[in-house]
């Protein structure tokens, strides 16, 4: 059994997939090829995990219904939820599933994401992704920049 290694540079833009409906995974992984994104695939829930914990994704889109036949049954989004936000800060998560309607704030609050995306907007999927990561930018520059500023002052012992 032959292992594929897809590395990824300091200059790639990396972004993970997790769905079950191969339709809307095809539309995703499209509109992410056409943002600059190098996308990877998750097949299984623990495929999930081992990729999320290796490589710092800037994007991530899961399926409401990943491996799942009802949201409380989705292993990845409720791992998602419960990781302390230091691990999970990096990326702008999104959420995508029938019982959404596009951009609800208190959807995407209520499951622990950046934002949610209805398969009815499927043809504005490119568009409505660069808002989610835009919109997440701006939310954390503040965030992300006193960060920066509190490493470049610490001083080691």
């Amino acid at each position: 059994m032959s292992t594929q290694f897809d590395f990824v540079s300091a200059t790639d833009k990396p972004a993970l997939l997790a769905f079950s409906t191969p339709e809307w995974l095809e539309a995703a992984r499209s509109a992410l090829n056409e943002l600059g994104y190098k996308v990877h695939t998750a097949a299984t829930h623990g495929d999930f995990l081992i990729r999320f914990s290796q490589i710092r994704y800037q994007v991530v889109i899961v399926e409401e219904l990943f491996a799942a036949n009802e949201v409380s049954e989705n292993l990845t989004l409720r791992a998602l939820q419960t990781m302390p936000m230091a691990q999970r800060r990096h990326s702008t998560v999104i959420l995508f599933g029938n019982s959404f309607q596009t951009f609800t704030p208190m959807q995407a609050f209520q499951h622990s994401v950046h934002a949610v995306i209805s398969p009815s907007e499927l043809f504005l999927l490119k568009q409505l992704i660069e808002k989610a990561i835009a919109d997440n930018f701006l939310f954390l520059h503040a965030y992300r920049e006193a960060q920066a500023n509190a490493y470049s002052t610490a001083k080691p012992d």
